[in-house]
């Protein structure tokens, strides 16, 4: 008799069965939490499940695949810049337009596309954990991943999936050597969703570490080539959205303003950029408001980012997973300390970190492993249950 087990499917069958489960979830979580949105959340006591989906960023995104961009800036009562499409990219608007013309609706379009791109996302993170860990850890991998917290990012019109899907075929691409891949991913990597620069620190640290372990890891002059070649071509990209963005506008800061309305619904009309002031300020602002004083802020930031350099350079199970993603997680780190002001969307933008889910899987025991399922799964409905039901303050914003 031939043997049925889950084990012995083909890796797609067994990923696209994890997935669907996990979607299947997710989709019960949200609906729960359409039936319960007060009426003074965002979506009103009356929200469907369409309108969660359609919510918060993704009216952004579905309004750039409308209108574009704008070619004047709109202009606060104070005439700062207001918010506007040139904070988000293009790829995933337009990709979404395309795919939904199809259904006559631009978020059907936007909800299939992140949806098949996380499912693409989970295979190809199982495929790069692989290169590391055995089956039963990279699927366990893929399992948190599927039912991480923030899993509904795999349903709603935002661009985390497909930038996951592309993030992980970049990562997946340097581990296997086949870095022509990054000409065609860093584009598309930069015009999804913000992030490119950090894998330009990624493959300058990558080529650093490549060229002193070139003794035991023979370092062809083609591949410096290509790591020189791609890590600049993520350098031009990653800026080159504030060029167009000026160009277009006639506002040579028309992106970085753009970026700053955000950071001044926190921080007052004042808010401006400043690397790695944003970490800085929150901390003594999130402290301040829950009373505790912004030097126990700043000694909890510093705290927080030994520790996780701790757990990147020395923590066994991280280590497993190899120099490439260790460094990655290293370089994305250091990009949202540089640019980011973390506030309710911090969760979100850890998003990218994902390949250390293999880290979690490490562990062999099977309470280890449920009790990360389950803490994963309350986690999800807590995030869906604050950010949609409830969402109508400053720190439930997803």
């Amino acid at each position: 008799m031939a043997d049925l087990s889950p084990a012995r499917w083909p890796v797609a069958a067994r990923i696209a069965v994890i997935y669907l489960a996990a979607r299947v979830l997710t989709t019960g979580f949200l609906l729960l939490a359409a039936e319960l949105s007060t009426p003074a959340s965002r979506f009103g006591a009356d929200a469907d499940l369409a309108a969660l989906l359609g919510g918060w960023d993704a009216q952004w995104y579905g309004y750039i695949a409308w209108a574009g961009y704008p070619s004047e800036l709109p202009r606060t009562d104070e005439g700062l810049i207001a918010e506007n499409q040139w904070a988000f990219m293009p790829v995933y608007a337009y990709l979404a337009a395309g795919v939904g013309a199809l259904f006559g609706s631009w978020l059907t379009g936007a909800v299939i596309v992140s949806l098949v791109a996380g499912y693409g996302a989970c295979l190809i993170l199982h495929r790069l954990l692989r290169e590391r860990l055995d089956d039963t850890a990279a699927t366990w991998a893929v399992v948190f991943f599927a039912c991480a917290p923030l899993a509904a990012l795999f349903h709603v019109g935002y661009a985390e999936s497909l930038f996951l899907l592309l993030l992980f075929l970049a990562l997946w691409a340097v581990v296997r050597r086949r870095l022509v891949w990054l000409y065609a991913l860093i584009p598309l990597m930069g015009y999804t969703r913000p992030g490119v620069l950090a894998f330009a620190l990624f493959l300058g640290l990558y080529g650093i570490h490549r060229w002193f372990t070139r003794r035991r890891d023979p370092l062809p002059a083609v591949q410096i080539v290509h790591i020189v070649v791609a890590g600049m071509l993520a350098v031009v990209i990653g800026f080159s959205w504030q060029v167009i963005a000026g160009v277009v506008t006639g506002d040579p800061a028309a992106y970085l303003e753009t970026e700053l309305a955000w950071r001044r619904g926190w921080v007052g009309a004042d808010g401006h950029f400043v690397p790695f002031a944003g970490f800085v300020d929150a901390s003594a602002m999130w402290f301040g408001l829950w009373g505790l004083g912004p030097v126990l802020g700043y000694v909890a930031l510093a705290l927080g980012v030994a520790g996780v350099a701790a757990l990147l350079a020395f923590a066994p199970p991280v280590r497993r997973l190899g120099p490439e993603i260790r460094l990655w997680s290293a370089s994305y780190v250091v990009y949202l300390l540089a640019v980011f002001f973390p506030q309710s969307s911090i969760f979100r933008l850890l998003v990218p970190l994902s390949p250390l889910w293999g880290a979690v899987a490490v562990p062999r025991s099977p309470w280890w492993r449920a009790g990360v399922l389950v803490a994963s799964l309350a986690g999800q409905w807590w995030w869906i249950y604050n950010m949609y039901a409830l969402g109508n303050t400053y720190w439930q914003i997803p």
